[in-house]
């Protein structure tokens, strides 16, 4: 059975999100203004729209705007953030545990009391999707790096934004790109220095120095073993660009000062916030099975059509079609008509890639919070 939003919400009071945050109540557009002009064609799949309209302007007009030339605020993120919310409640909910990542989840909680300096890597490009809500549970006082790596898949303004928003919170985080290993040699640096006390007490009671330990861990495919090959210059650790691939806690040794241990991704047993989900999904940070890609690749399409940086001028450029993001699934659908014989499933892993080669640019799907 079909399942189709209305795109027309009533006023309701304020909904709370994790982390204290909370949606004000709107009132969404109907799907007349939406996607009356290109009803899409009837499946089983679900049909994403609601919303405020996307792509059109907010202030009365009836010309549809390209979203170019505008200078992106903090309102703007709010607005997309809520309607992601709303887009993301009629879809499947997207859940994703292997049977490895509970026993290792396990093990892992072990050697972090062994720990005396804590790496933890996010996607720089959705750093708070990434950020495993018990992670501060686990590590408690311990020494703590963040890495935000794929610096390079995100724009000069993001990563000031990010970079500002952690030294308020006096975190202290390097950005790094593990393909071409910027930003690994100050880890490690930073690593041995943060833990440099640990041998000091250690000759103070009359023991040998030891290596510092340092463990790595985060998201699946956040690029941890990435880092640590680049930063041993030598491949030790399984990498490849996609989720699971590392399996088993592995250590490995940094010259005789530093040792680190490779973890595989750890995620939530059940993702609470689906919208950090689609996130997690659109940056193929999360198991492909888990997800359907032509409702990923819909809500991408409308995100992507908010974003002055992109619009839909970026869009029709890059796929010679003319249809109005604010309705994705419709976008999606056009694009397999006219390149892949109808296939959405082929269309909608084609914009995915896209946006994942940064052919739109490159921009993040976060900003900090207020």
């Amino acid at each position: 059975m079909s399942t189709q939003l209305t795109g027309l919400w009533p006023n309701v009071p304020a909904t709370k999100l994790s982390g204290g945050q909370s949606l004000p109540s709107r009132i969404y557009s109907p799907p007349s203004t939406i996607c009356a002009a290109h009803p899409p064609p009837s499946s089983s799949s679900i049909q994403i729209v609601g919303g405020k309209a996307l792509g059109w302007q907010t202030n009365g007009n009836s010309k549809p705007s390209t979203n170019l030339g505008r200078t992106e605020g903090e309102n703007d993120w709010d607005d997309l953030e809520t309607d992601l919310y709303h887009w993301t409640k009629a879809l499947r909910p997207i859940q994703w545990f292997p049977g490895h990542i509970s026993k290792t989840e396990k093990e892992l909680k072990e050697q972090l009391k062994l720990m005396d300096v804590v790496i933890e890597v996010r996607d720089a490009r959705i750093p708070m999707s990434t950020g495993h809500p018990q992670m501060d549970a686990w590590l408690g006082n311990r020494k703590r790096i963040l890495v935000l790596n794929r610096e390079d898949m995100i724009s000069a303004a993001d990563r000031n934004a990010w970079a500002n928003y952690y030294a308020r919170q006096g975190v202290k985080v390097i950005f790094s790109n593990g393909q071409l290993g910027m930003g690994t040699m100050k880890l490690g640096r930073l690593a041995k220095e943060l833990a440099g006390g640990v041998n000091m007490k250690r000759r103070a009671k009359g023991l040998l120095p030891r290596p510092v330990r340092a463990g790595v861990v985060g998201y699946p495919n956040v690029g941890k073993s990435s880092l640590i090959n680049r930063l041993l210059k030598r491949r030790m650790c399984p990498a490849a660009p996609r989720p699971g691939v590392t399996r088993e806690l592995k250590w490995v040794r940094f010259g005789k000062d530093l040792k680190m241990l490779d973890s595989p991704g750890i995620i939530p047993m059940r993702i609470s916030d689906q919208s950090a989900a689609i996130k997690l999904a659109i940056c193929d940070d999360i198991g492909e099975r888990s997800y359907d890609a032509a409702d990923v690749a819909a809500i991408l399409v409308q995100m992507l059509s908010r974003r002055p940086t992109v619009g839909m001028t970026a869009l029709h450029g890059r796929y010679k079609i003319e249809a109005d993001g604010s309705c994705g699934r419709v976008f999606v659908q056009k694009l397999a008509n006219h390149l892949f014989n109808g296939d959405t499933h082929q269309a909608a892993f084609r914009i995915l890639s896209d946006f994942r080669k940064g052919k739109f640019g490159w921009i993040a799907l976060e900003r900090p919070p207020k």
